[in-house]
């Protein structure tokens, strides 16, 4: 499948002519061939959107609103070819696809919706004769950085605020996955977005730092919003904060399930399970630390151990819970985390085999500080089960990582866990559920090395809108000299 870009409504080849392959994962074969847009693609597409921006930023809520709820519906009309796409891009699996685009689609309805609550305040003013207000307005370009864990959520998510707000938005797909990304554009196009609204530029990977460092550094960007590693997220917050740009991170995550000694050992066993490896533990709430009081451990481990050995895994077109992870690289990353475990005197207790990028879900129990897997965040089906004495020792495990964005304890005493909860330094703490959960509507992101700022409802109207101060006077009013 060929993959061009879009700007001014348009498809176009680069400015260079040049182009790349993305491989499926799984077979190896060529899975999307897209134009390798440079720096100077990057300021044709600006341009566009910041010539769009005028007209855009005036159009009614209720316009807003009515095109991005038809644009719900053609992304969600999309759902087989985004379904094809992020199979042979990614190695993905079917359901996690068609889970993509119901809640990518939800996101532009919530976008949709909170076209009416950009609202502001009346301010009192200790000045005689004075209207003082605090007014949200759009403001201007802003910049969406996708990756291809959750292509189709995560591509929608970094620009249907922004639109919601009257923004315009130049969208850089990620190279993992261009066809997918670039799809997105393409519905909300046929929903009768304006031309120059929403734009999305492809690239090659060796040419990536040019064009996200070209993207900030233009004069008509505003905003930046980015979704991926804490690694690329610090470049990006360094390059932004060099031309004064706010920009919204969701990094990395090394998600905590903490299961106190109350638990509900067989609850806690399916949010570990579906937290652990949906979509190979690919996703930035997965479940990477399994934190559980050493009084039910012996039980909570052998019934994790053999729910874990049960889930096929393989050709992500059939009917397998695991599919391929993204790249052979990150599948050789998992036989590493393994063997270090291991020789450190981890217990291999479910899976540790691979085929190719097919990798077996993994269970290592007796994890300790010294080991790999302790510390790095896997982003893949392989999995750490840490044994605590009591809930301090739960809490101090839970925080004794650079990241904070998931978490997740079960208890049967509600107040205890709520206890517990408010102690974890996490952007997300859910209740005797699973690490991995996403609403459209919710305030979504982290603290400490997952970023900051927040996706989600009205909490990213403050993201995408600039508050100003703005005052009505008395033109006859007394001035002291």
């Amino acid at each position: 499948m060929d993959v061009s870009l879009l700007i001014d409504g348009a498809d176009r080849d680069a400015v260079e002519g040049g182009s790349f392959e993305r491989r499926d994962p799984f077979t190896g074969k060529t899975a999307t061939r897209a134009a390798a847009g440079r720096v100077a693609d990057v300021g044709v597409a600006v341009a566009a959107a910041a010539a769009a921006f005028p007209a855009w930023s005036k159009t009614g809520p209720g316009e807003r609103r009515a095109l991005l709820m038809k644009a719900a519906d053609s992304l969600a009309s999309k759902v087989e070819e985004f379904t094809r796409l992020m199979i042979e891009e990614t190695g993905a699996t079917a359901p996690w696809a068609g889970f993509n685009v119901m809640l990518a689609a939800n996101m532009l309805r919530e976008a949709a919706a909170m076209t009416t609550q950009i609202s502001g305040e009346v301010i009192p003013s200790d000045k005689p004769g004075t209207l003082a207000l605090g007014i949200r307005q759009a403001v201007g370009v802003c910049v969406g950085i996708a990756p291809w864990n959750a292509p189709v959520i995560l591509g929608t998510r970094a620009v249907a605020m922004p639109l919601a707000c009257g923004n315009t938005v130049v969208l850089k797909a990620s190279e993992m996955c261009p066809g997918t990304h670039r799809l997105i554009g393409q519905a909300l196009a046929e929903a009768g977005l304006p031309k120059g609204v929403l734009n999305v530029i492809t690239n090659d990977p060796k040419d990536a730092a040019e064009v996200v460092e070209a993207l900030i550094a233009h004069p008509a960007v505003r905003r930046i919003n980015f979704t991926g590693s804490t690694r690329i997220g610090r470049i990006i917050a360094e390059l932004a904060g060099r031309h004064l740009k706010p920009v919204l991170l969701e990094l990395g995550g090394k998600a905590p399930l903490v299961v106190l000694d109350d638990a509900d050992v067989d609850g806690a066993v399916n949010a570990a399970v579906f937290g652990a490896f949906m979509n190979q533990g690919q996703i930035c709430m997965s479940t990477e630390r399994i934190i559980v009081d050493e009084k039910i451990a012996d039980e909570f481990v052998g019934k994790l151990a053999r729910r874990a050995a049960s889930l096929p895994a393989g050709d992500p077109r059939g009917h397998v819970v695991l599919g391929s992870v993204v790249s052979a690289k990150s599948a050789e990353k998992m036989d590493e985390l393994i063997a270090d475990a291991i020789e450190k005197g981890a217990k291999l207790v479910a899976g540790g085999k691979r085929n190719g990028t097919v990798v077996e879900a993994t269970v290592l129990d007796h994890v300790t500080p010294g080991m790999r897997i302790y510390a790095e965040e896997s982003f893949g089906p392989v999995k750490p089960v840490v044994r605590v004495k009591g809930e301090d020792e739960a809490v101090r495990v839970a925080n004794d990582t650079e990241y904070g964005l998931a978490a997740a304890v079960f208890s049967r005493d509600v107040k205890r866990a709520l206890a517990v909860a408010s102690r974890i330094e996490s952007g997300i703490c859910h209740i005797n559920g699973p690490t991995v959960a996403d609403e459209a509507q919710m305030p979504f992101g982290g603290v400490k090395g997952s970023g900051y700022g927040r996706f989600g409802g009205k909490a990213a109207i403050a993201e995408f809108t600039d508050l100003r101060w703005v005052t009505i006077e008395d033109p006859g009013q007394h001035y002291p000299f």
